[in-house]
């Protein structure tokens, strides 16, 4: 998949696309459903399959203390869309400028002459421009000037909702790990890189592998049982995981820490993936150490007890 950091370096050859326009934070079941109508429509035309999307998100410029809490980061849903097969991914850059432009000059500048867009796929909700004054009826009204298909997906229905980021949030912050399973089409999952901790886990007996998280980008809390994808000769080890700040030990950053059963080696440096399947229980700060120890232990049990069933 090629990325492209703005429209300045899309050479001519690389234009001609059929482009799904979106923030596409969390690539759930009605983000897959616009890539799936522009992989048709680049189907049929010869077209690359591609996406547009913005970096920061729009409501992370436009209220920073009040954005919610990211699904993914940018390298998340960079990987993501290039595992469903996007071609071509576009991350434009949302500030004042992005923000103050007309709807007509975003078809022109940017899907017209910055893309060479061939179909142009948004949700049947879709607004762009200056004041959300752009509607699927002006894009599709530019189009037939400009020389693009609009094609409107109509929004995808889980237990008689919208599918949307904003219900993934909510049902990831409720723990209910099942509904966003349902809305995603797979397991919440978080990737980084592990980093050294305080090796007080080691010290407990429960070594783990510490991912250092953006206060943004954490969308839920608590113990997990959990699944690691990426350790080599392992592709999917089961583990049990902490997300939150350490109450106990005096914590203040968040911190995903995972502890992988019947595991021995080193992993620092290692990019992993750790997918949640079922929520445990809440953080806690606990009196001592030994208590702490106790419901480790007692953690362990039952999220290998989970993921054992779940394998079955």
């Amino acid at each position: 998949m090629q990325l492209f950091r703005g429209l300045s370096h899309c050479r001519a050859d690389e234009r001609g696309v059929a482009v799904a326009i979106g923030n596409f934070d969390g690539v759930h079941l009605g983000h897959q459903a616009l890539l799936a109508a522009a992989r048709a429509a680049a189907a049929g035309s010869g077209a690359r399959l591609g996406v547009l999307t913005f970096e920061p998100h729009p409501r992370e410029f436009l209220d920073p203390a009040g954005a919610p809490p990211r699904l993914m980061r940018l390298a998340e849903k960079v990987s993501a869309l290039a595992a469903l097969g996007v071609e071509q991914l576009v991350v434009l850059r949302f500030d004042a400028r992005l923000q103050g432009q007309s709807p007509d000059r975003f078809v022109r500048e940017v899907l017209a002459a910055g893309l060479g867009a061939r179909h142009v796929v948004v949700g049947e909700g879709f607004r762009y421009g200056c004041r959300r004054e752009g509607s699927v009826e002006s894009l599709r009204a530019a189009g037939e000037s400009l020389g693009y298909e609009v094609i409107a997906v109509p929004s995808v229905q889980v237990d008689g909702e919208r599918v949307s980021s904003t219900r993934v949030r909510a049902a990831l912050a409720a723990g209910d790990l099942a509904v966003a399973r349902r809305l995603l089409g797979r397991d919440y999952s978080i990737t980084g890189r592990v980093v050294p901790g305080q090796r007080l886990g080691r010290q407990l007996g429960y070594p783990t592998a510490n991912f250092r998280l953006h206060p943004s980008a954490v969308a839920l809390r608590g113990i997990y049982a959990v699944r690691v994808q990426g350790i080599a000769g392992r592709p999917a080890a089961a583990a049990v995981a902490s997300l939150g700040t350490r109450p106990t030990v005096g914590g203040v950053e968040p911190l995903l820490e995972a502890h992988v059963f019947d595991f021995q080696g080193d992993l620092y440096g290692e990019r992993l993936t750790v997918e949640f399947v079922d929520r445990l229980r809440d953080e806690e700060r606990f009196a001592s150490l030994e208590a702490l120890v106790e419901q480790m232990h007692a953690d362990a049990v039952r999220a290998r007890e989970i993921l054992a069933a779940r394998a079955a």
